[in-house]
């Protein structure tokens, strides 16, 4: 098991995955791509558990992007269907472990009744301060870095005011949008479209494993491999300026 001394102020660790890979873990077993989803579901409730266990700050999941709208009717169907059950039956575990549950992405696309659960889910644990957990459905970085735009009139403001801009616009909440630790599951090497603003001087982690099958020993391993690197944000290491 991973030590917390492992891992450098946790609280303030901003970690975000791009679950990818249900469909193509599911195909390898001749089965529907649903049950992928449905296993991908499983994955997320263990790494949850696991980013509040080991005390990360904030960890936020890719689960349906603006261009998922591409796929066919019945997956989407299938997966909001999902979206919805995972908020009904997960809300009450969140508060009771301190999870503060935020969904983050357009809502007006979505069903009146996923848009109630999200509104529910999100009084229900607004307290929590265990783990800042955000979803991203429906979710676009261009989208939300137009969205800024569109928010900031004076063409002479500054960096930060665009940047909380940007974490307005996607209705992005908790203590830094940074992201530090950006892992992506299922083998693909691109960010497609996640947190691209936010991501600026994110350490990236690519694996070759499907999300279903993802556990806490994997999230660890990432940890670790962050732990392990050296982040200059554009400075020289200290040994190379003296």
């Amino acid at each position: 098991m991973m030590q917390r001394a492992l891992i450098s102020q946790p609280r303030s660790l901003h970690t975000a995955i791009i679950m990818d890979g249900n469909g193509r873990w599911a195909a390898a077993r001749g089965l529907p791509r649903g049950y992928g989803h449905k296993a991908g579901g499983d994955a997320v409730r263990r790494v949850v558990q696991a980013a509040a266990e080991l005390g990360l700050g904030t960890l936020t999941l890719y689960a349906f992007s603006g261009d998922n709208w591409q796929r066919p009717e019945r997956e989407v169907s299938s997966l909001m269907r999902l979206f919805h059950s995972y908020l009904l039956s997960e809300t009450e575990k969140c508060a009771s472990h301190g999870i503060k549950l935020n969904v983050i992405g357009r809502r007006d696309r979505l069903s009146p009744p996923l848009i109630e659960a999200v509104r529910r889910a999100e009084v229900i644990t607004s307290r929590g301060s265990a783990l800042q957990l955000n979803i991203a459905i429906d979710y676009s970085s261009r989208d939300s870095i137009i969205n800024a735009a569109r928010l900031i009139a004076d063409a002479s403001f500054s960096r930060e005011a665009f940047s909380r801009a940007v974490a307005d616009a996607m209705n992005l909440k908790g203590p830094s949008s940074d992201v530090d630790l950006l892992i992506r599951t299922g083998g693909e090497q691109r960010l497609s479209d996640f947190m691209l603003w936010e991501s600026a001087y994110a350490e990236l982690y690519f694996t070759d494993k499907m999300w279903p099958d993802f556990e806490r020993a994997d999230l660890e391993i990432a940890l670790r491999s962050f732990q392990a690197r050296e982040r200059r944000f554009g400075r020289l290491p200290e040994a190379a300026a003296i």
